[in-house]
């Protein structure tokens, strides 16, 4: 018996043995642990292969994808780039005691971050994935560490001081998250660290010095300040610096940018900052000889360009949007020693001639938007893109025959003229060519035919004359054909034996204001790509061709100021967003799926047309065109009423003009003058008159509630029309002045100057007397108060505010605030002046530079008076990011928000249209009733935050800015003014917000964009950027929570 118990017992202890023997280690469970997190596996890379059937128990299955064993643990996990989607715990590979790299790049993983990183771990990659935590303050000893990459999640907060203690650590990227603060002091005293990517985050502040032994040191996209270190740039032994995208200034003085630069740096980026200086004095342009890449675009540095020909290694040189000028040195298309393969001088003052490009190594050379003149040079060496567009050049065409082969051309918005000549064997390569807005006539060469790899051609706005040129359409790569504006005559014939499978890449056909005539082809169905369709401005007549229903990716159809007879068609595509058949001959009742279209897309013309139940909208002609007649008695009736409220009108109007004449009192020692109409010295036919002349109108009248501006000042004095004058609308400033009561105003001057001019700019000086009697011009009146163009003795321009009465706060509140607006110098911002503080409550003005040629609300609204062309979705981009660029620096360096923000406080400067704010931070100098006004006119026009509309005292911020901003963006990408109303498709009215939603709502967004970017939708590049620019337009009319901050905003514009 106790021979069989010892038996059992010793069996027993056997069993357990083996069974715990079989048990799976620390590591398997770890890594089945994350396995569960995974719900997505669309490879089965780890789905189908970590299961416990192909478990070794030998501590590490090696047989595992991804993993790597060393003896019987587990070394290495590498999941990069499988597209896996999992909610996962990091700290689960805490367990993995020998683990030497993690690598999950790549992929859609969100989580918790790790709290400790292992004693052992020398590579962790977690690029690109969902995580969105704060990194913790305390992840334990990590001093194997060699390589970490975090970049291209959400991570936030500051840089923990952790990361400062990687004795070991070699690379750091950080990159594309959302860290904010400082970059910690530490972190450059790393001797090991030789490539630190902090870029595309919030990081604030100034760079730290040190970072002597790094290679590559990426800073790019954040938000520092403070001037650049020289020391760094003179002793540093890095190859690559990248410090684009902040706000960083020049630390050199006597005119220099910066101080010196070590021969190590290769590849130099200070692109997007607020450099200033030249590049000719003080020996820089020499510093930079040892550059293969340097990129200074978008700051102010200014004066004349060097030859370069010191810089026997540089390769990319990009200097554009800044102020050099002078003229264009030569020699750097010369070649001799160069070799510079791309150029971009463009957006600058640059003048003067250019001879040949005989450089061989150049193959980009952007030149456009200078000042640029003469004849075209006569060869273009080895370029293969090519942009003088925007410039004064001269001359004929005929120096292309001696053109390289070149890829893309473009010598818009010259002065060309004569004929395109007869070339083609160079340009078989040539993809892009824009002759556009010269005066280019003759027949247009069948030599373009020839172009086998043409994909866009504009020929728009010359003198183009001849029979159209059918065999355009014949070239099968060409996507967009621009022909408007010319003298083309003749029928567009399309014959479908020769070319059904050569014409289904035409995506864009303007053929509009020209003289072509005829039917219109029955086979345009054949274009079967077609998405845009211009024939407006023509002399088409008979019936629309039935094959244009076939044309189901057709966006935009204008048929407009033709002879077209008959019917509508029935089925045109369900995918029209933009629709015009106005100014024809056409009958019969308006289609139901053409009945979302205001009646202008339809009227005037068109007589024999009927529209029921068109949509609402303020051109609604009515249901059809018979009426029901008005009874004879009912119209008297109307009319005698109308006539009563006239006289009732007046006589309280001559009632109250005397009630308020009796309680002034008698002026003593003033003059009376009359106000003399002159002729317009600006824009819109303004009235001019004196400043002194009108000085004292403002004491003959009551004023409105103001909401005052946040300018730099001088006083003035009374210098302001009467309030009886009469308004009307101006998209520029919200109201305009008529003539009619300016020229009788009772106006009184005082004998002497009382009030006092306080300056805000230390760059301008001049007296009250000068102010006074310079002339003013009326520029508009807004709920703060009138504005006008003035121009002093010296020549400077100058737009001055008048406060109405009651709104400025207490002299001593009002110069404390004022005194925070000095020096305020921005190239996306109206810089302020000054103030003029009077003795009587109606004597305050806010003095600010005087910008042309208009605001946004004037180049972008479809409206009567509309300034220049539609503006094209370029130069809509670009004044989104300038005013983004303009707030982020209200924001940050200014902290203060601007708090009135609309298109009418967007004015645009110059020919190249460059976006800066204005009329900012009124609110700080006015009183409670002022900001609450001025909110309340905000609510009016659509530009006011829900939050503001809420509050009892409500206060703008900077969240406010951004709901704004927001709905700045959406007019942008429609055209449309937020205040107005838009037709819904169930008849009702909508404001802009809500219109966007719902078309968004409905999987129709790209149904809101303006129509005059259709032709640009045909470009992959313009298509995307428009609906990012729409869905960072909605992130910021989102509730207040939810609404990014603008430096956000900024970078992800700037990223389009």
């Amino acid at each position: 018996m106790f021979r069989v118990s010892l038996l059992l017992l010793l069996y027993v202890v056997v069993f357990i043995s083996c069974t715990t023997s079989q048990l799976p280690s620390q590591d398997i469970l770890a890594l089945l642990e994350f396995k569960k997190g995974i719900k997505h596996d669309p490879t089965g890379f780890v789905l189908g292969s970590w299961n416990e059937e192909s478990i070794d128990f030998n501590g590490c299955p090696s047989s595992w994808n991804g993993i790597m064993c060393n003896g019987g643990n587990v070394a290495g996990v590498v999941l990069d780039n499988l597209s896996l989607s999992a909610d996962v715990d990091l700290n689960v590979f805490a367990n993995l005691t020998k683990l030497l790299k993690l690598s999950i790049s790549n992929n859609s993983i969100s989580g918790s971050f790790m709290t400790s990183l292992g004693g052992m771990l020398e590579f962790l990659d977690v690029s690109d994935n969902l995580f969105d935590s704060v990194l913790p303050n305390d992840i334990g000893k990590a001093l194997s560490l060699k390589n970490i990459s975090l970049a291209g999640n959400n991570f936030s907060g500051g840089i923990p001081g952790w990361v400062s203690g990687l004795s070991s650590i070699q690379s750091l990227d950080l990159s594309r998250n959302s860290f904010s603060g400082p970059i910690p002091r530490d972190l450059a005293q790393l001797n090991n660290l030789v490539y630190l990517d902090l870029s595309d985050n919030r990081l604030t502040k100034s760079i730290p010095k040190g970072f002597q032994n790094i290679e590559v040191l990426d800073l790019h996209g954040n938000m520092l300040d403070g001037e650049l270190d020289p020391e760094f740039l003179l002793l540093t032994a890095a190859t690559r610096v990248d410090f684009s995208g902040n706000s960083l200034v020049s630390s050199g003085g006597n005119g220099k940018f910066f101080g010196g630069l070590s021969e190590s740096v290769k590849y130099l980026n200070l692109s997007r900052n607020r450099l200033t200086g030249s590049l000719v004095s003080g020996g820089v342009a020499e510093m930079l000889g040892s550059l293969v890449a340097l990129d200074l675009s978008y700051n102010q540095l200014s004066g004349e360009l060097p030859s370069f020909n010191f810089a026997y290694d540089l390769q990319v040189l990009k200097l554009s949007n800044n102020r050099f000028s002078g003229f264009f040195p030569n020699d750097l298309l010369k070649g001799d020693s160069l070799v510079l393969t791309e150029l971009d001088l463009s957006g600058n003052n640059l003048t003067g001639p250019i001879s040949m490009i005989m450089s061989t190594s150049l193959q980009a050379l952007n030149l456009s938007s200078n000042g640029l003149t003469g004849e075209l040079p006569l060869v273009t060496g080895g370029c293969l893109v090519l942009d003088l567009s925007n410039n004064n050049f001269e001359g004929n065409l005929t120096k292309l025959v001696k053109w390289g082969n070149l890829e893309y051309l473009d010598l818009s918005q010259n002065r060309l003229t004569g004929p395109f000549p007869e070339v083609t064997t160079q340009f078989l390569r040539l993809n892009h060519l824009n002759l556009s807005r010269n005066s280019l006539d003759s027949s247009i060469p069948k030599a373009i035919t020839q172009f086998p790899k043409l994909t866009v051609l504009d020929l728009g706005f010359n003198r183009f004359d001849g029979p159209f040129p059918n065999r355009l359409i014949f070239i099968p790569t060409l996507q967009q054909l621009h022909l408007q504006s010319n003298k083309l005559s003749g029928r567009i014939d399309l014959f479908s034996s020769s070319f059904v499978s050569n014409v289904s890449s035409i995506r864009v056909l303007d053929v509009s204001n020209n003289q072509l005539g005829g039917e219109f082809p029955e086979v345009i169905d054949l274009l079967t790509g077609l998405q845009f369709l211009d024939i407006s401005g023509n002399n088409f007549s008979g019936s629309l061709p039935s094959s244009l229903t076939e044309l189901t990716g057709l966006v935009s159809l204008d048929i407009s100021q033709n002879h077209f007879t008959g019917p509508l068609l029935n089925n045109l595509t369900d995918g029209l967003t933009s629709f015009n058949a106005s100014y024809n001959d056409l009958s019969g009742v308006v289609p139901d799926n053409l009945r979302k279209f205001p009646e202008s897309s339809f009227f005037p013309g068109n007589s024999e047309l009927q529209f029921p139940n068109p949509p609402a909208g303020p051109n609604t002609r009515g249901t059809s065109g018979r009426k029901k007649p008005i009874k004879t008695v009912f119209k008297v009736l109307v009319i005698v009423a109308c006539v009563i409220a006239v006289v009732i009108l007046i006589l309280l109007a001559v009632f109250i003009h005397y009630m308020r004449v009796s309680r002034r009192p008698v002026p003593q020692l003033v003059a009376t003058k009359d106000v003399h109409r002159q002729p317009a010295t600006g824009s819109g036919g303004a009235t001019v008159i004196s400043a002194g002349e009108i000085a004292a109108s403002r004491k003959e009248s009551s004023s409105d509630t103001v909401t005052p501006e946040k300018l730099g000042g001088g006083a003035v004095p009374s210098f302001s029309p009467s309030k009886t004058s009469g308004f009307s609308y101006s998209p520029d400033s919200g109201d305009s002045y008529t003539v009619e009561n300016l020229s009788g105003l009772d106006v009184r001057s005082p004998d002497r100057l009382a009030g006092e001019l306080y300056f805000l700019d230390d760059t301008v000086s001049f007296t009250p007397e000068e102010l006074s009697r310079a002339p003013a011009e009326v520029l508009g009146r807004s709920s703060h108060g009138t504005s006008y163009r003035t121009t002093l003795d010296n020549g400077l321009p100058l737009t001055v505010k008048w406060l109405r009465e009651g709104v400025a706060k207490q002299r001593k509140d009002f110069a404390k605030e004022a005194k925070k607006f000095a020096n305020i110098r921005h190239p996306n911002v109206v810089g302020l002046r000054g103030y003029y503080w009077g003795p009587t409550q109606y004597e305050k003005l806010i003095l600010s530079d005087f910008i042309s040629p208009g605001s946004l609300a004037s180049f972008l609204y479809d409206r009567p008076g509309r300034k220049g062309p539609p503006l094209s979705w370029a130069q809509r981009l670009k004044i989104a990011v300038d005013i983004a660029r303009g707030l982020n620096y209200l924001h940050f360096d200014r902290a203060i928000p601007h708090g009135n923000l609309k298109s009418t406080n967007i004015l645009l400067d110059g020919p190249d249209l460059n976006a800066r704010v204005a009329d900012y931070c009124l609110h700080r100098l006015m009183t409670q009733a002022g900001t609450i006004e001025q909110i309340l006119d905000a609510g009016v026009l659509g530009y006011r935050a829900p939050e503001l509309a809420a509050s009892k005292r409500p206060v703008p911020s900077f969240k406010s800015d951004i709901y704004a901003f927001g709905v700045i963006l959406l007019e942008l990408l429609t055209g449309k003014c937020a205040g107005d109303v838009v037709s819904s498709e169930d008849g009702g009215g909508v404001d802009l917000n809500d219109w966007v939603w719902l078309k968004v709502a409905e999987g129709r967004g790209p149904d809101c964009f303006d129509a005059v970017l259709i032709t640009e939708m045909g470009t992959p590049a313009a298509d995307k950027g428009m609906k990012e620019l729409l869905g960072i337009a909605l992130r910021c009319i989102r509730p207040l929570s939810e609404r990014p901050g603008i430096k956000t905003v900024y970078e992800d514009l700037s990223s389009i």
